[in-house]
């Protein structure tokens, strides 16, 4: 059993001015299936952390009363399962049958017995590899399978996920949600901005006003019908308000990169005649493991290939179109290539957001000016490493948008965003387009391909391993 109960609940972070989350009055019964909603800031993971009994007393200020059946959630751990939205945050082990064994060890299963738990928890989340498969030659996709598969093994009372599908291609994505249909008996709390194709297996919506208390709580169909135009204006993801799209205003440019035989085994193999052009977005797309954030680093000047070449033109390398883009000094391929990487929080090199935004700033007006477009202002002065994930990406996105280099390589850019800030940077990235840079952006994000009309480059799948 695993009934939630919270009374005039709130955190907020240490060193910080803002409650992240505050007044929040809720009881959800044993055995419901819930979302957790609120534009980007309304303070969702940070109750999700809450509920996994994750915020120990040093990790800030707390008000009010929290109880997963009557107990403190750092008392009910062990009956309580979490997929983080960063999957890489709570991998442990280096392989991936080693890594779901984790929790049933610590919870005494009998050894004989832990094979085949493990076995069965890796085929109902689809993860493609046997339990051998090291952790770190993951995809993100398939890290956040892995994640899923060690929180349901242990059959846990309550499960909480902060953005279950957000890295998963859409075949992934469906998987999970068929999965979480099929969890009986188990409370589940939701944290998904995306929440169009969930809606029908939910039994109630919750919506977080960001000044503290909850703006909206009942069935999906009755929040979005009484809620559904406030609640899209103000940022939230709601089934059936479409978003602005922004299609070119110029005909694509001169060719900036191409690809020969390029290979980087055992992940791509004789990719060919990949063109990435001025004034033009490229969405590379394919099946989680397809190689799609190799491509981006290799593209990127970030990795040497194992086999072909990535060439650059005059146009982007000017006398250095000779050599390829890996072997480039790094201020000469930081002026002409920005990349934005899977996990934002492997390129902040600063202690505050302003600074992160300024170091490579092309104009220092840019700096303001990108910190209230994308709603980063009122975090200036906080540690990169302290953000939300939503936030993290948002600031690792602005970083490059101030550079503006020649040429912008993105990987899942609108990954976290909340439905106002997924405008602006979709906003912000046509612009660059249009002022003739080139845009390339590793996502399964069909609203974001639609909305810049973006040229699609899909890969397949390689074979998979034995392991």
């Amino acid at each position: 059993m695993s009934t939630v109960r919270l009374r005039g609940f709130g955190h907020r972070h240490a060193g910080r001015r803002r409650w992240a989350v505050r007044g929040v009055d809720l009881e959800i019964p044993h055995g419901e299936r819930v979302a957790l909603l609120g534009p980007s800031g309304a303070g969702k993971s940070t109750l999700l952390a809450a509920l996994a009994g994750l915020l120990p007393p040093d990790s800030g200020e707390r008000e009010g009363g929290i109880e997963i059946d009557g107990a403190d959630p750092r008392d009910a751990r062990a009956g309580t399962g979490i997929v983080f939205q960063d999957p890489q945050s709570q991998l442990v082990m280096e392989r991936a049958g080693d890594d779901v064994a984790f929790g049933l060890e610590n919870r005494g299963t009998p050894p004989d017995q832990i094979p085949a738990l493990v076995d069965a928890a890796l085929r109902r989340v689809g993860f493609p590899y046997g339990p051998r498969r090291s952790t770190g030659a993951l995809s993100g996709g398939e890290q956040q399978r892995l994640a899923l598969a060690g929180a349901l093994v242990t059959r846990p009372g309550l499960l909480l996920l902060d953005e279950p599908t957000a890295n998963l291609d859409p075949a992934g994505a469906a998987l999970v949600r068929q999965v979480l249909a099929g969890i009986e008996d188990t409370t589940q709390i939701i944290v998904e901005h995306r929440i169009a194709e969930l809606a029908g297996q939910l039994d109630r919506v919750i919506v977080l006003e960001p000044g503290g208390g909850i703006r909206a709580d009942g069935p999906p169909e009755q929040v979005f019908a009484e809620h559904g135009d406030q609640l899209a204006a103000d940022g939230v993801w709601v089934p059936g308000h479409p978003v602005p799209a922004h299609p070119a205003r110029t005909t694509p440019g001169d060719t900036l990169l191409r690809t020969e035989s390029l290979s980087y085994r055992p992940v791509l193999r004789d990719l060919d005649a990949v063109t990435v052009r001025a004034a033009e977005a490229l969405a590379v797309l394919g099946p989680n493991g397809a190689g799609k954030s190799t491509l981006a680093l290799l593209l990127g000047g970030l990795l040497a290939p194992t086999g072909g070449r990535v060439t650059a033109t005059p146009e982007l390398a000017g006398a250095d179109h000779t050599t390829p883009p890996h072997k480039w000094r790094a201020p000469a391929l930081a002026r002409r290539i920005g990349s934005v990487f899977q996990n934002p929080e492997h390129q902040f090199v600063t202690a505050k957001v302003r600074d992160e935004l300024a170091l490579g700033a092309a104009r220092p007006e840019r700096t303001d000016e990108l910190l209230q477009r994308l709603r980063l202002d009122a975090l200036a002065e906080a540690n990169p490493h302290t953000l939300s994930g939503g936030e993290q990406r948002r600031l690792s996105v602005a970083t490059a948008l101030a550079a503006a280099p020649r040429l912008l390589i993105l990987d899942e850019p609108t990954f976290g965003q909340d439905r106002r800030t997924w405008a602006e940077l979709v906003a912000l990235l046509a612009q660059l387009r249009d002022e003739g840079h080139g845009v390339v952006a590793v996502t399964h994000d069909a609203d974001f391909l639609t909305a810049l009309n973006a040229r699609e480059l899909r890969l397949a799948a390689p074979p998979l391993a034995a392991v």
